[in-house]
């Protein structure tokens, strides 16, 4: 099979054919008034899945439900033959359904066991169920074993199989100890998927009696035990340090198949020391991020909703400080059937053809294949109007009474779809669904939609009519929709009237009318206009409206958008009136006028003052000062005068004497002088070539006057100017050239026509002369031919037609710059410690630099780390500029343990120079970075296990690390440290004989042959409690707490006293020697209040767990004797946590669901009660 192959359908050309002939299938309305007169072949509507897991302990309820008209009739099949439901007095039948609810209290499950498939009919056809597995769920024994005690070197790999046995469905697996406690997992300790136990190096704290493997099953809620497993680490020839090897799966590749749809799981597990790191990738492609998660510190990758995509090599990689190995798992994806288009039901009339498909895709491509009324199309009577092609069934001219219902079944070697479909002949006349004489109501120039819901067989053509005679065709301004909608986009009054849709087949025809009028829409005609209003006053706001008149209004009136408050306001047609106001009344109103079609609002605010009984002095801006003259007129001055205009109650502070130039800048006013308020004349200070026009602005504390009427133009002779160009600038921008650059005079400094400016330059300190160029109406020149970098004089001189300006200024500036053409030379680096080195070198020649030498820059380059495992990899460059003439620099922020590559460039205003000779230099160790991680995990009353991950920047060769904890008390007062040295490889250790109910702060760091680097510290108690202890309130000193404690003590005395009691009284509950001997706890029950174990029987070895029911197939009996702890009242119901540790008991004897509310207890047992406490 072609592994590249899609999953698309493809489709015939014939089948391309009919499709654009085919009369579209038609659509049951839901109205039931509709659905009440029409036949219909069955359809199920509910069914069990597939594969049905039933409690043996509970009625086995199948599910059928199905409808059709007429209601259609059920019947079963097992395994593949008639399930005669009558016979069997265990089996009842839902009335009016197909749902089988089967009791099998008393009775042996397995006997109900089987493929069951169900049949609705009725006259027009036959609609079938899946096939549904039932099955009954199983928790069988674990099989009888004396697991031999395992003695191995201290780190060397070891797995602990679990093997448990085949339950229906799979059990729960999960180790613990004899206390009942989870086996803590770790990189180094991990649970596989199958269960067993693997560790990548043993320690000589993995040395213990008690390794048991627990297997809960789900359904009936027991659980079952393994025998303990014995290990004992040994070091009298402890393995050395060795590269990683993988304990699972093993070799260098391996296969995996996994279904479309499914969860992805592959795992890796490695051994080796130190503890190998496992990571994964996927060759040729990416990992999909938003599917993908890890598990099992990180030896397990989980993929959901796996695609074909998804399949590939997924390599897996181990690697420790030794070596790397890779492992590639080759993943291939298959597919059970999944629908592409599932069939749906058709309804046809008398001589229309109609197609069903069944599209379907899987891997392996899925085998097709139909059936009509439960029966195979090959052994199905003999119909000339129907054609089968592949996933497509073709009925062409199909006539009443020909009802049926297709069944489409798509399977490969994963599984299997079925689908049913009905095909409906009807002959029907058509029917309007949409109610007579509705009146529609729309506001003109919005769009209008008039609805003709029809029905019949064949589908009904639609034609509508305006005022009965006016036909009404597709275009401006209607349009038909394909639902016999009529809409019109832009309404208007004269669309207003009465339309009738005609619906038409061959069967007949049917008319209905309905009314469409257009209102006029309500406007706001005079709006509320902003309102200052004196307190005490009354303010009113008129809102006036226009709407249509046979719409009802209604006005509404919110105050800062919201209601009105109640009291001084009175709403009235058109206005709102607010008396005797008050500060509280300020705010926005807005007027609301609403129809039953649309509405229109304005709004209004108002300001609230306060009284003024007697006017105030009025403060305004002066009038504008007039009668403007010139007198003193000369070439460069002229006297101004004019006469104030009125103050207004404020004294003019100043005046503004403004001009115009009429021959540069008409239009545009620029500010001259200003004098005191109380002058009216000003001596005025001319420029030569400007026709003057002045005019004169007042000013008080309110602000300007308007200015005043223009004075007579003054024009003033032309003249050479009176300064030079500024800002003079010489500057290369490239090798050969010189750019001169400047501010150019404006037309007022230019002093007369014909501006130009006289550019000169030489070469400074050489005997020669002046070099000139005069130019117009430009800023800058360029020199070209000019030597690489050489000093320039330059000056700019402005003339004009009446002379040139005063005698320029001498600027220096600089040729063109080049790049540089030396490298600095010997270069020697100096380390100085391990994050710290110094560098020299020679400068280069001045001459060389070609420009002006800004600096020099360093490169630098960390090539590789100086440990053996380290792989070279491509670092970015660093660079530091040291400016001016230096000859040496330092380069601060190295990395310890690592080897630079350094070369050195002089750096000008063009650019770099070529580069020196390549330096390699090496930086010595240094202390490493903190530990990346620090928690504290698994905490009980008196130990806890630290956590911890190596520094992100070792800097050298890890030596180790320094961990240091002391307790703090409730007064926050700190305990004496202890200190312990760990070694390199661990990155785990669980501390003991610690005080219970402490706090405890820890200080981890790590450290190299240079010391300690950083610490990072972690604190934790060393109680599991959800709530946090507080460290201000002892609670040992609470008297309820001292209460508390003794009435529990007592409680305990009481009933270890009727324990002893029933101890010699029964002889039953104590556990006998021979057990204790031999220690065969092979099913436990579990305590309701502490998630431990009870003892169990002195009976038979292979009882089951308390709680869980016998199973019907007798893989477990009771013995005679009936000896076990039911019979010291030890009973509840069973639960679990996800993690599968327990909550509550077993109970041994069947109980109703909870949600019968029939839930019951039994009174504990002492012993229990004590292993609570405990």
């Amino acid at each position: 099979m072609d592994r590249n192959r899609k999953w698309v359908p493809s489709f015939g050309a014939v089948l391309l054919i009919l499709l654009s002939h085919m009369t579209s299938a038609l659509e049951v309305p839901l109205d039931p008034k509709v659905l009440e007169g029409l036949p219909q072949p069955p359809t199920i509507t509910l069914q069990s899945p597939k594969d049905y897991i039933f409690d043996p302990r509970e009625n086995i309820v199948i599910h059928c439900e199905a409808k059709g008209k007429p209601h259609p009739s059920f019947s079963w099949t097992r395994n593949g033959t008639h399930f005669d439901v009558e016979q069997d007095s265990k089996v009842l039948i839902k009335p009016g359904s197909g749902t089988l609810v089967i009791d099998i209290s008393g009775e042996k499950a397995e006997a109900y066991e089987g493929t069951y498939q169900c049949t609705a009919h009725n006259e027009h056809g036959t609609a079938v169920s899946n096939s549904i597995v039932i099955r009954q769920s199983r928790s069988p024994l674990w099989s009888k074993e004396r697991n031999e005690a395992i003695v191995v070197q201290m780190g060397v790999s070891l797995v602990l199989q679990c093997r448990p046995p085949a339950g229906l469905p799979p059990p729960v697996i999960f180790w613990m100890d004899n206390n009942f406690q989870r086996l803590l997992l770790d990189k180094r300790v991990s649970q596989a998927l199958n269960g067993d136990l693997y560790f990548s190096n043993v320690l000589r704290e993995d040395t213990r009696s008690d390794y048991i493997c627990y297997a809960r099953f789900p359904h009936t809620q027991t659980i079952q035990q393994k025998q303990p497993i014995s290990v004992t680490v040994v070091d009298n020839s402890p393995e050395g340090e060795r590269r990683p090897g993988f304990m699972m799966p093993l070799g260098t590749t391996s296969t995996k198949m996994v279904l479309r749809g499914e969860t992805l799981e592959l795992e890796c597990i490695a051994d080796g020391l130190p503890t190998p790191e496992i990571s994964w990738q996927k060759d040729g492609g990416e990992l999909p991020s938003s599917r993908m998660s890890f598990y099992n510190f990180k030896k397990t990758l989980k993929v959901s909703d796996v695609n074909e995509a998804d399949g590939g090599n997924y390599r897996c990689t181990a690697t420790n400080n030794l070596g790397t190995l890779h492992h590639i798992i080759k993943v291939t994806v298959k597919a059970a059937p999944f629908w592409v288009s599932a069939p749906r039901n058709l309804i046809l009339a008398p001589n229309e053809t109609g197609i069903l498909t069944c599209r379907v895709n899987g891997e392996p491509k899925p085998k097709i294949t139909w059936f009509v009324n439960g029966v195979s199309l090959e052994n199905a009577p003999e119909d000339h109007s129907r054609k089968v092609d592949d996933d497509t069934v073709i009925l062409s001219n199909v006539q009443s009474g020909s009802s049926a219902v297709y069944q489409c079944n798509a399977s490969n070697e994963f599984g299997y779809l079925m689908a049913n479909a009905f095909v409906n002949v009807l002959a029907e006349p058509p029917r309007v669904l949409t109610p007579p004489n509705r009146v529609y109501q729309v506001i003109t120039n919005n769009p209008a939609l008039l609805h003709c819901a029809s029905f019949g067989s064949p589908i009904p053509t639609i034609t509508w009519f305006k005022d009965i005679q006016t036909s009404v065709k597709n275009g401006d301004p209607y349009v038909i929709h394909e639902n016999g909608t009529l809409e019109i986009h832009v309404a208007q009054p004269l669309n207003s009237g009465k339309y009738t849709c005609i619906a038409t087949n061959n069967l007949g025809i049917k008319e209905n009318h309905v009314y469409l009028e257009v209102k006029e829409p309500t406007r706001i005609l005079k709006q509320p206009e902003y309102k200052v209003v004196q307190k005490g006053m009354r303010a009113v706001f008129e809102c006036k409206v226009k709407h249509d008149p046979s719409l009802i209004p209604t006005m509404t009136w919110l105050k800062d958008n919201g209601e009105l408050p109640d009291g001084r306001f009175e709403v009235n047609v058109d206005s709102l009136t607010i008396n005797d106001v008050t500060d509280g009344d300020e705010g926005t109103y807005t007027c609301i006028m609403n129809t039953t079609l649309d509405q229109d609002s304005a709004s209004a605010m108002l300001t609230v003052v306060e009284a003024t009984p007697t006017p105030a002095i009025v403060y305004e801006k002066p009038d504008s000062p007039t009668d403007l003259e010139l007198t003193d007129q000369t070439e460069r001055s002229v006297q101004l005068t004019w006469i104030p205009g009125d103050e207004h109650n404020s004294a003019t502070q100043k005046f503004l004497i403004q001009y115009e130039d009429l021959l540069h800048q008409p239009g545009v006013w620029i500010n001259l002088t200003e004098v005191a308020g109380t002058s009216t004349t000003a001596q005025l200070n001319l420029s030569p070539y400007v026709y003057y026009s002045f005019r004169v602005l007042a000013v008080n504390h309110v602000g300007y006057s308007q200015p005043s009427q223009p004075s007579s133009q003054y024009r003033t002779n032309p003249a050479a100017p009176d300064e030079n160009p500024s800002d003079i600038q010489c500057v290369g921008t490239k090798p050969g050239n010189l750019v001169i650059s400047w501010t150019s005079l404006t037309g007022f400094q230019a002093n007369g026509p014909g501006l130009e400016y006289k550019v000169q330059w030489r070469q400074k300190d050489m005997d020669e002369d002046w070099s000139s160029k005069n130019v117009a109406n430009v800023s800058q020149f360029v020199v070209s031919g000019t030597p690489i970098y050489v000093p320039y004089e330059v000056k700019v001189q402005a003339l004009n037609d009446y002379g040139s300006g005063p005698k320029p200024e001498v600027v220096i500036g600089h040729s063109g710059e080049d790049l540089p053409l030396s490298a600095p030379d010997s270069v020697q680096i100096m380390v100085t410690n391990s994050t710290l080195a110094e560098v020299q070198w020679e400068p280069v020649s001045l001459p060389s630099v070609r420009g002006k030498l800004q600096g020099y820059k360093v490169y630098y380059r960390r090539e590789r780390g100086l440990h053996d495992t380290e792989e070279e990899t491509e670092q970015q460059e660093q660079v530091l500029t040291f400016s001016g003439n230096r000859s040496e620099g330092r380069l601060p922020g190295l990395q310890p343990y690592s080897r630079y590559n350094l070369t050195i460039r002089v750096l000008n205003n063009k650019g770099e120079g070529p580069p020196s000779p390549s330096k390699k230099f090496d930086t010595p160790e240094g202390v490493p970075g903190p530990p990346s991680f620090l928690n504290a995990v698994n905490t009980s009353l008196d130990t806890l296990t630290l956590e911890w991950g190596p520094p992100r920047n070792n800097n050298g060769r890890l030596a180790g690390y320094t961990l240091k904890y002391q307790p703090v008390n409730t007064t926050n007062e700190l305990g004496p440290v202890k200190i312990m040295a760990l070694l390199a490889n661990e990155t785990t250790i669980t501390l003991g004989n610690l005080n219970s109910s402490m706090l405890y702060k820890f200080y981890l760091s790590a450290k190299t042959i240079k010391g300690s680097g950083p610490i990072i510290t972690e604190e934790a108690f060393t109680v599991m409690d959800t709530t946090v202890p507080s460290r201000q309130v002892d609670i040992a000193t609470q008297g309820w707490f001292i209460g508390l404690m003794c009435a529990i003590a007592l409680l305990i005395l009481v009933l270890l006293i009727v324990c002893f009691i029933k101890r010699n009284k029964g002889g039953k509950y104590p556990v006998k020697e021979k057990e204790d001997a031999h220690q065969d706890p092979e099913i436990q029950p579990m305590k309701e209040d502490d998630g431990t174990f009870g003892e169990y029987s002195d009976t038979e070895d292979h009882k089951p767990l308390k709680g869980s029911r016998t199973p019907s197939n007798g893989t477990v009996r009771r013995d005679e004797s009936d000896d076990s702890l039911v019979d010291y009242g030890e009973g509840g119901d069973g639960q679990f946590n996800e993690d599968g540790s327990f909550i509550g008991q077993y109970s041994g004897k069947k109980e109703k669901d909870t949600h019968e509310g029939n839930e019951s207890s039994e009174a504990p047992s002492p012993v229990n009660a004590m292993n609570s406490f405990v």
